[in-house]
């Protein structure tokens, strides 16, 4: 691929960037250790939160819901899953830190070195549902080095809608060809392309844990990269 006119990569960040599954399993390990709770299938707990993510944003996107940001509708799942795993005696201050469980993701073990290596010549910015003061908590908790935080909350459209894509080169004063979404979700990426950004997909194949697989590379994207340093090597970085 020609990165010549490439000047900027907006990541999806959950699942792409961080290990949201693992670190929301170490988080409630954590939790259950310091309350003293029974048995709690914490990896059940963090696929069941995460599967309530989509379905979620999709009311706010089909106007059945006021838009709320990524932590009120985190904050309304949990208090479901609570109830469903049969969790009982958190106070508001134990829900409030579980739920900004999501604020503490764990990144990959490539990504902050792969992300340092394409900082240095192109300008590297999330492109989240995440709400901003969780993005830039989580920078701060794994170190990572964004040139800029963007978020669905700013233009309060959650992906796939097109002003989530088209906000990035708009805001950077880029053409869409001139911007690159990287991913490890194809749908994401088959969205970005429709509004003329250029795709990375990245495998993560332990995003939902040791026995899930990926889907296979896709020629149809730009590039397909194992991890963020193959993606920086296929990029120049």
């Amino acid at each position: 691929m020609d990165s010549g006119s490439l000047k900027a990569l907006a990541f999806d960040v959950f699942g792409t960037v961080v290990d949201w599954r693992g670190s929301v399993i170490r988080e409630g390990e954590a939790l259950g250790r310091e309350k003293n709770f029974g048995d709690v299938d914490w990896a059940a707990f963090a696929d069941a939160w995460r599967g309530r993510y989509a379905p979620s944003m999709d009311r706010v996107r089909r106007g059945e819901t006021p838009w709320k940001n990524l932590d009120a509708l985190h904050r309304a799942s949990l208090e479901e899953l609570l109830d469903e795993f049969g969790i009982e005696g958190l106070t508001e201050a134990d829900k409030d830190h579980l739920n900004k469980a999501w604020h503490r993701l764990d990144p990959w073990p490539d990504s902050v070195e792969g992300l340092k290596r394409l900082k240095e010549r192109y300008t590297i910015t999330t492109l989240s549902n995440g709400n901003v003061a969780l993005l830039n908590n989580m920078a701060k908790s794994a170190g990572l080095p964004w040139n800029l935080i963007l978020s669905a909350e700013i233009v309060r459209h959650y992906k796939p809608d097109p002003e989530t894509y088209l906000m990035v080169p708009g805001l950077l004063d880029l053409r869409p060809e001139q911007v690159m979404l990287v991913a490890a979700h194809p749908s994401d990426l088959r969205s970005a392309q429709e509004h003329g950004l250029r795709t990375a997909y990245v495998l993560r194949p332990q995003e939902w844990g040791p026995d899930w697989q990926p889907d296979p590379p896709d020629p149809s994207f730009d590039i397909n990269a194992e991890d963020f340093l193959e993606l920086a090597e296929k990029l120049g970085a």
